[in-house]
């Protein structure tokens, strides 16, 4: 029934009748899911047009090159974005070591990702940092990038891995700092399994940084022998409903990133098939 065949109070009665369920519905449905290509770096660095159009094919609506894409010319990023075009899927964010927010640096980040499309520059490391001022001072790294990156629309961050979850001497943990040492506009890029891994529960602080993390990497993690990163996505231990809830009702989430560190004997763009269906199947529950 269409909205002009009711009368505008039961129009209106429906309307607020579950604002806040029909808005939460639309939201997981609008979520892009991506793949972060170092789940495929095998396949990628043999043949990357036939890597991201079998990804692309798969379903995967987003990409996120990592380091080796710093080394390219213009003309090939020219390329991978009218590859990107042709396929319909987009490159938003890339993964970086220190050197793409450097001065040294920054100015080729800024070039090559507004050429493929991407706004986040996302570091996947920091520089060598010793303690809760090593950790200050590298936030103000992220804050001076930020600055810079701002009035052309784009945005840096930082992707955590186990290592920042690690409470220092002074009781800190490295993502606290960083998270208190920046402006909002930092994305704070949350990788699950390293979070998982330390112990920390990606939900809560999911909701202790709302709005900031923009892009979550959907990579799981296993207790037990054998288990860690080779699990796929779906099939470890993260709480992924929770984590789901609180990205969309607090985080700010704009798209997710599949990761899978061990392919198996399966091989890597099997691995990534599965690890959609997956997502997939948890999305439709």
């Amino acid at each position: 029934m269409s909205a002009a065949s009711l009368s505008r109070r039961a129009f209106l009665a429906l309307a607020g009748a579950a604002p806040f369920a029909a808005s939460a519905f639309a939201q997981k449905k609008a979520v892009p899911v991506g793949i972060e290509l170092y789940s495929v770096r095998g396949e990628l660095m043999k043949d990357l047009p036939g890597t991201v159009t079998a990804v692309a094919r798969m379903g995967y609506e987003v990409v996120e090159f990592y380091s080796p894409y710093f080394s390219w010319s213009l003309e090939q990023a020219k390329d991978v974005r009218k590859l990107l075009d042709d396929l319909g899927i987009r490159c938003l964010s890339t993964h970086n070591s220190p050197q793409a927010i450097a001065p040294e640096g920054i100015e080729k980040a800024i070039e090559l990702n507004r050429t493929i499309g991407s706004r986040d520059i996302i570091l996947a490391s920091p520089p060598p940092v010793k303690g809760p001022d090593g950790w200050k001072g590298f936030a103000e790294q992220l804050t001076v990038a930020a600055e810079k990156l701002r009035p052309l629309d784009m945005r840096t961050g930082f992707h955590n891995h186990a290592a920042e979850w690690r409470p220092m001497e002074s009781g800190q943990r490295p993502m606290d700092v960083i998270a208190a040492g920046t402006p909002q506009d930092v994305v704070l890029q949350l990788d699950v399994g390293t979070a998982v891994e330390a112990g920390t529960d990606p939900a809560a602080w999911i909701k202790a940084n709302p709005g900031r993390v923009r892009h979550i990497h959907l990579k799981d993690w296993g207790k037990g022998e054998g288990r860690g990163y080779t699990v796929a996505f779906g099939e470890g231990d993260a709480p992924w409903k929770a984590i789901f809830d609180a990205a969309e009702s607090t985080g700010g989430i704009e798209f997710y990133l599949i990761e899978q560190e061990h392919a198996g004997g399966e091989g890597e763009l099997a691995m990534a098939r599965r690890c959609l269906e997956n997502y997939r199947k948890l999305r439709a529950s």
